[in-house]
């Protein structure tokens, strides 16, 4: 008995205190509302405001704090930003400036993907539309793979 009114009495501090503290954040609660209006104000969106919430959130923004990929990917993501890029195009950037040795070459998958993205764009898909035709295009290069080793043999 003691037991249960000892837990309700935790209980029942524990649920009021945040009301008492409204007003008052955490360090990392305050650390998250700035991160957020600085976020909002640079209007970031999807994987840069990721980026940039994780980098805040960790007290980043301390350029050698970031590995080497990271800080490509920050670089990359700049210039993109710069040139206003969206959509493919920006996809297309980020892959090339990111690539590892810079170069202009493709993959094998890369260049499918590139292909099977332009006639996506080509043909103005979106949403489950353009899902559905990347898979169906994708796939059927594997096929043809496929189809092509089983002959070779």
């Amino acid at each position: 008995m003691i037991i249960r009114i000892g837990i309700a009495i935790v209980a029942s501090t524990a649920l009021l205190s945040p009301a008492l503290a409204a007003d008052e954040l955490t360090a990392q609660q305050q650390r998250m509302k700035t991160c957020d209006a600085q976020a909002k104000d640079k209007d970031l969106k999807a994987d840069q405001r990721q980026s940039f919430m994780s980098q805040c959130l960790k007290g980043g923004g301390d350029e050698k704090e970031l590995t080497a990929q990271q800080q490509k990917m920050k670089d990359c993501n700049r210039t993109a930003s710069e040139r206003q890029m969206k959509g493919d195009e920006r996809r297309e950037f980020m892959s090339q400036c990111l690539r590892k040795d810079g170069g202009n070459e493709l993959t094998a998958q890369q260049e499918r993907m590139k292909t099977c993205n332009r006639q996506a764009g080509d043909k103005d898909l979106k949403g489950d539309k353009r899902r559905e035709f990347m898979s169906d295009c994708l796939s059927a290069d594997k096929s043809e793979r496929r189809s092509s080793a089983a002959g070779g043999r």
